[in-house]
């Protein structure tokens, strides 16, 4: 029979999950503060290179960080995505600097967050697994407890009963953690089989380019990887198996001319799914990353909406925490995460079927389409910005979030491109205000004021923010914040610790701010009666 110990836990949260999603949570609360203990069932992390591209918004996170130089210095930077249609070119759209996304293999990535981790005092017990929560609350309150107790077996047979004020699951797909909250994992999987070949090759292809090579035999997509490596990625008819010679045979029925795949450095055959659970939160559980959705690799998005969810998650509970927030805090993150997960999902299965069409007209139709967008620049202008997270922005839930009546403001961000509350205010204007990068204050709000002639909006400001230890003011000029923003009319903007802005609103709008204030931090500390006359 197994040992049973009882341990009094001495961390705050319990990742289950030592992936890079489930390291880079742990790396983020362990720099707010907040004591973290790291799990997985794994002896060894994978070595395998899986996942690639790391978009815009997942670079601002490690600039934030202070690991965005160690990623730049082993990665290689994609500029560009062409798409052929039975080896005609149909579209490229180049990145500008802002947009283009590295090209990292996950495994690398994995390093370069665990030299992070290690760093701030961290480390992932390898080797450890969840059996089941006990006593586990359904009631998905938060004050419901104050804490889960969680069930361990070590390697040595050993089990551990361990209670921890909060729980993240980041153990992947087939998530026990997930299993343990009783929530369904919806969607579907793709007849397809997927077939993958990384290898360096004879011949020449782009350095800086992913090549989609589309035909109705089966999509061919082609990575360049750092090392010279080149990913082949296809669709494999029911029944096949992936080696090199069935690659080369379709690189040469249905892709580039003249290349010749060398020795392989990872193969594998998979399926794919399209899949999000139910609840990304049940009380003090709460799920992350491919935990919560799994989705094609279409657009490479998965690492990056993963490794947004560990974002999200850890300022809050950090904040809550350290009773900067009231634990209501918590509840967005379900929302808000579930919703940008969905249309992951939904998105990347648009692109996954475009891949896969195989009819006269329905091909006809998808080539069409992407030549008007080439022409016309739709591809650069909008599907980049949206690829590298810069369109990003959870739903406005309160009318105290936007400028009361009909302001300008409000009409230009609903136009692409616009800012809108729930966007993250956009990185120049937050860098030339030292409110990014790995310097700046990682718990803290922002009041972004763009002051005018009325001192009344400028004192309003100031005294909210006054109240609140928290919450900093920031002065821009309207000319800095019309290039940005699109709107240069007094007034300001409540940004939250990950960037995204709370709040917007004039001179008329300081009560709404308020409300905001107290909806994301609680009420006002109010001063002893005996301090305040001391005073």
């Amino acid at each position: 029979m197994s040992q049973v110990s009882l341990t009094q836990s001495d961390v705050d949260v319990l990742i289950v999950g030592g992936g890079p999603t489930g390291m880079l949570a742990a790396s983020e609360l362990l720099r707010r503060g907040v004591r973290v203990r790291i799990i997985d069932r794994a002896p060894e992390p994978s070595p395998f290179p899986k996942a690639l591209l790391l978009w815009p918004r997942t670079l601002d996170l490690f600039e934030d960080l202070g690991i965005l130089d160690a990623a730049r210095a082993a990665a290689l930077q994609i500029n560009a995505f062409s798409y052929f249609s039975d080896r005609e070119p149909l579209a490229t759209f180049e990145f500008n600097e802002d947009l283009a996304p590295l090209c990292l293999p996950q495994s690398s990535t994995e390093q370069v967050i665990a030299d992070k981790l290690h760093e701030l005092g961290g480390k992932v017990e390898r080797g450890v697994r969840l059996l089941c929560f006990d006593g586990m609350d359904f009631s998905g309150r938060i004050d419901a407890t104050d804490g889960v107790t969680a069930v361990l077996e070590h390697a040595d047979g050993r089990i551990e009963r361990t209670r921890v004020p909060f729980v993240i699951g980041a153990d992947g797909a087939g998530s026990a953690v997930r299993g343990q909250i009783g929530t369904g994992f919806n969607g579907s999987t793709y007849e397809t089989a997927f077939a993958l070949v990384d290898a360096k090759i004879e011949g020449e292809l782009p350095a800086d380019q992913a090549l989609y090579y589309q035909s109705p035999k089966g999509a061919l997509v082609i990575v360049a990887l750092p090392d010279g490596v080149f990913r082949f990625f296809s669709s494999l008819a029911p029944g096949e198996q992936v080696s090199v010679e069935r690659m080369q045979e379709i690189v040469d029925e249905r892709g580039p001319r003249g290349v010749r795949i060398g020795e392989p450095v990872w193969q594998s055959v998979f399926r794919v799914h399209a899949r999000h659970a139910g609840d990304f939160q049940l009380g003090r559980v709460f799920l992350i990353g491919d935990a919560a959705h799994v989705h094609s690799p279409a657009g490479g998005q998965g690492l990056n909406t993963g490794l947004q969810d560990a974002h999200n998650l850890s300022w809050k509970l950090a904040a809550v925490l350290h009773g900067e927030a009231p634990s209501d805090l918590l509840l967005s993150y379900g929302p808000e995460r579930s919703a940008v997960a969905q249309r992951v999902v939904r998105d990347t299965d648009i692109q996954t079927r475009a891949w896969l069409v195989n009819t006269p007209a329905k091909v006809l139709a998808r080539d069409a389409a992407f030549k008007v967008a080439d022409r016309s620049g739709l591809l650069s202008r909008f599907y980049g910005p949206v690829m590298a997270g810069r369109r990003l922005a959870y739903p406005a839930l309160r009318p105290t979030q936007q400028p009361a009546g009909q302001a300008l403001c409000k009409v230009r961000s609903q136009l692409p491109g616009g800012l809108k509350v729930g966007a993250v205010l956009p990185r120049p204007l937050v860098l030339g205000a030292g409110l990014a990068g790995p310097e700046a204050g990682p718990m803290g709000w922002n009041l972004v004021l763009v002051p005018g002639d009325d001192a009344a909006l400028t004192a309003g400001v100031e005294r909210l923010a006054a109240e609140r230890p928290q919450v900093s003011v920031v002065r821009i000029n309207r000319a800095r914040a019309r290039k940005h923003t699109g709107c240069g009319q007094p007034g300001f903007y409540l940004v939250r610790p990950d960037g995204h802005v709370a709040a917007h609103g004039h001179a008329r709008d300081l009560s709404a701010l308020a409300a905001e204030l107290t909806t994301a931090l609680g009420p006002v500390a109010q001063v002893p009666a005996e301090l305040d006359e001391a005073a």
